[in-house]
């Protein structure tokens, strides 16, 4: 079967590593635009402390977490060994870490400390009951234990005094770019043909109600099915089947900090609740902090004043020991975003031969293995393994 895959991000990187080992004629095909996600993305794997009430989501992305560890094995027997994905745990922690004013008076500043004390202690407690009550369904988690401010600055060193968390120790983090040039390289190793030119521009071709391939710059390339992978840009490739995949581009902004001689290989992934930002640490004395939500954002990639900002002030207020590192660089990635939280995945009603495999949001480097994984088998005709109902690509 003749497959076309356009989007060489994490999903259609894995969608094509699936499909050529399944047997099917891959042909990936990649603008290379700037403001991809995957090449942006911090790459936290830790579904498990998300608080959002969606059964869906969460058994997709949990089910996603699970699934890494088989993946990586799996790239290794490819030739693939150094992925970069490492089980490190996560730091869970609670309140804002805000210091009273120093114009206080003594005994109103310790009482404020005791009582943020004490509603931090119980912030954390609920959490790690309510992460740990998932446990059951999800053993890859690992042990969920409570950590005073030594034991969890011993594991982040920078991490800012008094900081309690919770302990997850299953967590995991990669780094997007090389999982995803590792899976390209493995399809390629299966037979799947790359092709890459930021220059040139990708169509979808449709006739009577099916697709018949794609046209770069007018030569059509024909197949039996095309994978729509082109994260916030798949909306505009998918048009010429008169459908409308509901998917726009949030902008996220990302710092790398170097801190010189620091071994960080092994520190955890610093998710504070109160913020929605996370700070996470790889090989090369390098850590990483994120990031910027901006709905609205259209396909601008610039690095801005206020993006940086507020990237770095929350990460200071977490861990104040990253001050004097060295600001290495800033990443922008257009992350793409459906009408909820879940993914746009899965055949396009009325249009035969063509899946959808986006919306993936923040967490696309925990889910696009596995949506990649589903959308190859969806359009090689192969059951899914997965209840593609909540994810309709159309839905609005």
């Amino acid at each position: 079967m003749r497959l076309i895959i356009v989007g060489a991000g994490i999903t259609g990187a894995a969608c094509a590593y699936t499909a050529s080992g399944l047997g099917a004629q891959v042909t990936l095909i990649d603008a290379e635009r700037p403001g991809r996600a995957t090449a942006a993305g911090a790459g936290i794997i830790c579904p498990w402390t998300s608080a959002v009430d969606d059964p869906a989501w969460y058994d997709f992305a949990r089910t996603a977490a699970r699934e890494y560890p088989a993946l990586i094995a799996g790239l290794a027997d490819q030739g693939e060994a150094d992925v970069s994905y490492r089980r490190v745990g996560a730091l869970l922690l609670a309140g804002t870490g805000d210091h009273p004013d120093q114009a206080q008076q003594l005994d109103q500043a310790q009482q404020l400390e005791q009582a943020q004390q004490l509603e931090q202690a119980q912030q954390l407690e609920q959490a790690r009951q309510r992460i740990a009550a998932r446990r059951a369904g999800a053993p890859e988690m690992g042990e969920v234990s409570l950590l005073d401010a030594r034991q969890a600055q011993e594991l982040f060193p920078p991490l800012r005094p008094g900081a309690t968390a919770v302990h997850i120790a299953g967590a995991a983090r990669v780094d997007g770019r090389r999982l995803a040039a590792a899976l390209v390289q493995a399809a390629a190793r299966q037979g799947a043909t790359i092709r890459t030119d930021p220059a040139r521009a990708a169509m979808l071709s449709c006739r009577a109600g099916r697709v018949t391939g794609v046209s770069v710059d007018g030569d059509l390339v024909e197949a039996d099915a095309v994978v729509a992978a082109a994260g916030a840009w798949t909306a505009g490739f998918v048009e010429p089947a008169g459908v409308t995949v509901p998917v726009v581009p949030q902008r996220g902004q990302i710092v790398h900090i170097g801190l010189d001689g620091a071994d960080t290989s092994r520190w955890p992934v610093v998710l504070p609740s109160a913020t929605g930002h996370y700070l996470l640490a790889f090989d090369g004395s390098r850590v990483v902090a994120g990031a910027t939500r901006e709905v609205g954002s259209g396909y601008d990639v610039r690095v801005t004043p206020g993006g940086l900002a507020e990237v770095l002030n929350n990460a200071l207020s977490v861990a104040p020991g990253l001050s004097q590192g060295t600001l290495l660089e800033t990443r922008v990635g257009l992350r793409p975003v459906g009408p909820d939280i879940r993914p746009l995945l899965g055949p396009v009603r009325g249009v035969d031969g063509l899946v959808v495999a986006t919306g993936l949001g923040a967490t696309g480097l925990t889910m696009g293995p596995l949506a990649g994984a589903v959308a190859a088998r969806a359009a090689l005709g192969l059951p899914p393994e997965v209840d593609l109902g909540p994810f309709d690509p159309l839905r609005s």
